[in-house]
Parts: C-alpha cells; sequence; structure tokens
C-alpha cells in the first residue's frame, strides 16, 4: 500500500506477464517471445529501482514499483494529494499499459506524461498518422492491409514502400525485406504479419534519410522544447528489425551482453552537422505538444534527409527509458543518471 508521505507509483507491465497471458491465448512460443520482448524496459528497469528507491528517498519520496495487475487495487487505495503516478509501459493490444493512466485519472490521481488518450492513439500507427496529417506534420501517408487485402488503398510511391505491424511495433520493420517495390509483397508481408501476430499492416511510402530520435524529459513543469535531446540513430542498417530490436533490450539484450555480441547503436547530435534540421524538429515537438497535447517524458521518430527534409515517423508517450538512447539524453541534457532524473522530475510534479 502507498505510504502516509509523497509517493512516486511507477506501474509497469513485465515481459512475462505478457508472454504467459499470449501464450494463453495460443499464441505459439516464438511468436509470444517476440511481442513481449517490446516490455524489455521493464526487465531492463527494474534492476535499478533500487537506485531510483534511493534517489527519491534523498528528496523526500517514496517509491512503489507495482506491476500492472496489481495497479488496479494500489491506484484505488492511493491518496490523491500525495501521489504521482507514472505509467512505464504502454499498449492497448497486445500489451496494456494503457490501462494504468485511465486508473489513475478513475481515482483522482496526479499523473507524469500525456493523458490517456495518447496511450491509445500512438499505439495505432494508421490513426496517429492520420491525426498527425490532419494537423499539418510531416507524416507519410499510409495505406491499410489486413491478411493481404486492402482496407485502404496505398498511396502512390516512385521510391517503394515500406511495410510494419499497425499496433505492434513502432517505426521497425518485422523483416529485412520491409522494405518493398511491388505492392504484392506488400499483401504477402500483410499474410506473414497476420499469421505471425494477428495484426494490420500500415503500408506508407519509403522515404530516405538518416533515423533521428527526439528525447524529452521535463525535470520542472515549464520545460520546453529546448530540453529535448535530438540525435541520429547509426545502426549501421537503414532499419530496424524485429531481431535488431531484441538484440539490444530486455533478456535478449543481456544474452548478447553474455555472449560478447552487444553493439549499441551510435549517437550524433542532429545540430552539430544540419542545425536546420535540429530547429525543424524543435518546431515540429512544439506542435506536437500544443496539438496533441505531450507532456513531461516522450520521444519522437524521424528520417532527415540531407537537404534538412524531415519525415515524422511516430511519438512514443512511453519512450524506453533504460535504453541506451535516453540515457545518454538525461547525462547530456540534465548531467544525471536516469534514476536521479526520474526522481527530480517526480519531485517537482509533486511541489506543483
Amino acid at each position: 500500500m502507498p505510504s502516509n508521505g509523497p509517493t512516486l507509483i511507477l506501474v509497469h507491465e513485465p515481459e512475462k506477464a505478457c508472454f504467459d497471458r499470449l501464450v494463453a491465448d495460443g499464441y505459439p512460443t516464438e511468436r509470444a517471445t517476440e511481442i513481449s520482448s517490446y516490455l524489455a524496459q521493464s526487465t531492463d528497469l527494474a534492476p535499478e529501482f533500487g537506485q531510483l528507491a534511493a534517489a527519491c528517498e534523498t528528496r523526500g519520496l517514496t517509491l512503489m514499483a507495482v506491476e500492472l495487475d496489481d495497479a488496479a487495487t494500489v491506484l484505488a487505495n492511493a491518496d490523491p494529494a500525495k501521489t504521482l503516478v507514472w505509467t512505464l509501459t504502454d499498449g492497448i493490444a497486445y500489451f496494456r499499459g494503457g490501462a494504468s493512466p485511465a486508473l489513475a485519472r478513475l481515482n483522482g490521481l496526479k499523473t507524469i506524461g500525456a493523458d490517456d488518450s495518447l496511450f491509445a492513439l500512438c499505439q495505432d500507427k494508421f490513426r496517429s498518422g492520420a491525426v498527425l496529417g490532419a494537423l499539418g506534420l510531416p507524416v507519410p501517408p499510409a495505406g491499410l492491409a489486413r491478411n493481404g487485402k486492402w482496407l485502404v488503398d496505398p498511396p502512390s510511391s516512385p521510391a517503394g514502400w515500406f511495410v510494419k505491424p499497425n499496433r505492434l511495433g513502432a517505426k521497425i520493420g518485422i523483416w529485412p525485406d520491409s522494405r518493398i517495390t511491388e505492392l504484392g509483397h506488400a499483401q504477402e508481408l500483410s499474410r506473414r504479419v497476420f499469421d505471425h501476430y494477428r495484426d494490420d499492416v500500415v503500408v506508407q511510402p519509403y522515404v530516405a534519410g538518416r533515423n533521428v530520435r527526439a528525447s524529452f524529459l521535463g525535470l520542472k513543469p515549464d520545460t520546453g522544447v529546448e530540453a529535448l535531446g535530438i540525435a541520429f540513430v547509426e545502426s549501421g542498417g537503414d532499419f530496424q528489425t524485429m531481431a535488431d530490436s531484441m538484440a539490444l533490450y530486455g533478456d535478449s539484450g543481456q544474452a548478447a551482453r553474455d555472449a560478447g555480441t552487444y553493439a549499441e547503436p551510435e549517437l550524433e547530435q542532429v545540430a552539430a552537422s544540419q542545425p536546420a534540421a535540429d530547429r525543424a524538429i524543435r518546431a515540429i515537438a512544439q506542435e506536437l505538444i500544443a496539438g496533441l497535447g505531450l507532456k513531461d517524458v516522450f520521444s519522437v521518430d524521424f528520417r532527415v534527409e540531407a537537404d534538412d527534409t524531415i519525415h515524422l515517423i511516430e511519438f512514443e508517450v512511453c519512450p524506453g527509458l533504460p535504453c541506451f538512447d535516453f540515457r545518454d539524453y538525461c547525462r547530456r541534457q540534465w548531467g544525471m543518471s536516469l534514476a536521479d532524473a526520474m526522481a527530480e522530475t517526480a519531485t517537482s510534479r509533486l511541489r506543483a
């Protein structure tokens, strides 16, 4: 139960809880492992709960790390005057973390991050793309296919297309052949994704450029886009596959470390070589804050061309906090470890 003093409740869905539920729902073990790997930040942050608790304690807070399945009971018994809820893992389909900010709102509790409606929107790439396009932001148009059948016809694209799951992933293509030149291949990938993951696919024009991650953590409530960390993420490939992702995080990432095969992508500050692109990305982030309501903690992914053309790929309301790029951001922008940056952010919100 929450303490009598100011309390930070960190709600997270563990990989194993998701894996067990997927297997019970009929997913093969291999597929359940792949899907649940998206919750690897729970696995990666759990060993640091002690550091985070200590960082909170020095600021007069008590940390409660709560698994999602226990959240309803814990949040129902929390004191709204003294409690802040930080949802670590999101999801509306395979994952259920989007329930946490809704439960917090139901119980009148303060939260870190965007409201619960954005937890749902960001996980549906087709719908979120439609909203971003309506706001006039530079998101590629998209078609939508389910098990090989077009629900929305794909846009024309002389450069070919990129195919990705609608609710499972984000910017990544599951397989190396996710970049295509024939729409018949998109339908084949749609059938493969539906067979493996029971998901639709988004089919967008292929956009050139380098991958960019913009990270944000507002240590103080009035922190603005000047605090964005904007970096090229160089992994050696044009885009990330499921295998690439699994090799970086969670149990698979730890196995890669143990085997000596772990290799983090390189980060390069966009402002160092393309300052105009850096300024444009900050302007887009400001529009996302004003138009969507992003706040406190989020990330945005882009493709940036050499001529500073910007393509907005997606936004995340639960960025991978223990990931290499967010840790680097906390060190560069705030001069803090991840634990101290999180504790300082929570303290400022409870005092606001």
